[in-house]
């Protein structure tokens, strides 16, 4: 089939790709249902800044009050609030500075040229963020169609004020969802997905034969999760972003669930740095062959380590604080097994090189990664102490 042959068949493809968005957005929250609402809150308040300004401004500046408001319509309302008055000051700024120039020198090349220069400079100011340039397009606007005119100035304003406000009002009306149990559930699902796998190495430390190609899964199993670390802490950074100025009440606890799922996601990354070289330790000792002289048990002390770790992960991710008490009592138990096994495995008189080097490499690792748990376990009762009323005192 020709090229074109194929045109309407991806037409419908894509139609059919878009229907499936449209009804996966109205079934259930998420971000689909979030871009959906923000294109549709967009359109609404492009399109009346364009009826106000049609209404009651003059054509020439009618295009601005629609161009506003999508600027206005952000993907948070501290964003939307942000970017509206950066523009509101990049067009005051631009707008100014077109007129004093116009007034003084008149309308040459070289002062538009000297109008370009400025512009840019002055949209550089930190303060201005993305919307510095347009200290230089509302600058050269208001010069070459309004020739630096204080009434044409004066419209220019008041249809950028229109589109600010209806952006802002878009925002009021339909506020962006909340999200943070999202968030809370994002964290949980990490940890028991380094749970799940923790007890399969736990069981290939214990087994007579791992499977190597299973090892070489895993490491690209912590490799994923590290991934999946970056693209949780980007969505928290945005749920954190989106709680400001946001009319929505929020519902209780959640001052205290983005900080403590921050702190989780930190120690999370943290284990994965010991999990992935305790895998790679692995990895290697199977494929040097290096495997077998490890002491059985040594082996079975390691898995059993592991195993009494992979339940403490699973308890530091789940959305709600865990019984610190508890919690205190599994990583003691860790901690007590790992002494035990440094003491008597690491002098094992069945040892025979290279196993005391390939030991001390893995008990290394356990060593920290049981350290990390800790210190996780300690941020996340400090996030706790902070947010409850009281209890920092006590």
């Amino acid at each position: 089939m020709s090229r074109w042959g194929k045109g309407p068949e991806r037409v419908w493809a894509g139609a059919a790709e878009t229907a499936a968005y449209v009804r996966r957005a109205v079934r259930s929250s998420g971000s689909e249902r979030d871009d959906l609402l923000l294109t549709g809150k967009t359109v609404v308040a492009a399109t009346a800044a364009w009826m106000l300004a049609h209404h009651f401004l003059p054509p020439t500046v009618s295009t601005f009050a629609p161009f506003t408001a999508l600027v206005a319509v952000q993907a948070t309302v501290y964003r939307s609030f942000r970017e509206s008055v950066q523009y509101l000051l990049a067009m005051a700024v631009g707008a100014t500075l077109a007129a004093a120039l116009a007034a003084t020198f008149g309308l040459h090349a070289w002062t538009l040229a000297l109008l370009t220069l400025i512009a840019l400079r002055i949209g550089r100011v930190r303060r201005l963020g993305q919307q510095g340039i347009q200290v230089a397009v509302v600058g050269l606007f208001a010069f070459s169609s309004g020739e630096g005119r204080i009434d044409y100035i004066g419209h220019l304003a008041l249809s950028v004020l229109v589109g600010a406000l209806c952006g802002l009002a878009a925002h009021l009306v339909l506020a962006p969802a909340r999200h943070t149990s999202h968030r809370q559930q994002d964290v949980a699902r990490l940890y028991e997905g380094m749970s799940r796998r923790t007890d399969g190495l736990a069981d290939a430390f214990e087994a007579s034969a791992p499977d190597p190609d299973q090892v070489r899964r895993w490491r690209q199993d912590w490799r994923r999760l590290s991934a999946d670390c970056d693209r949780v802490r980007g969505s928290i950074d945005a749920e954190e972003e989106n709680a400001k100025l946001n009319p929505r009440r929020g519902f209780e606890g959640d001052a205290e669930a983005l900080p403590r799922a921050r702190e989780a996601l930190t120690a999370a990354q943290r284990c994965l740095d010991h999990l992935r070289s305790l895998t790679r330790t692995l990895d290697f000792a199977l494929a040097d062959e290096e495997f077998d002289t490890l002491p059985g048990t040594f082996r079975s002390g390691l898995g059993s380590l592991l195993r009494r770790l992979a339940p403490v992960m699973e308890e530091l991710g789940r959305p709600a604080p865990a019984d610190d008490d508890r919690l205190t009592e599994m990583i003691d138990a860790a901690d007590s097994a790992l002494g035990t096994l440094e003491r008597q495995e690491l002098s094992a008189p069945e040892a025979r090189p290279p196993a005391p080097t390939l030991q001390g490499a893995l008990l290394t690792d356990a060593a920290r990664l049981l350290a990390e748990l800790r210190w996780g376990r300690q941020a996340l009762t400090a996030v706790s102490t902070a947010h409850v009323p009281g209890r920092a005192q006590s």
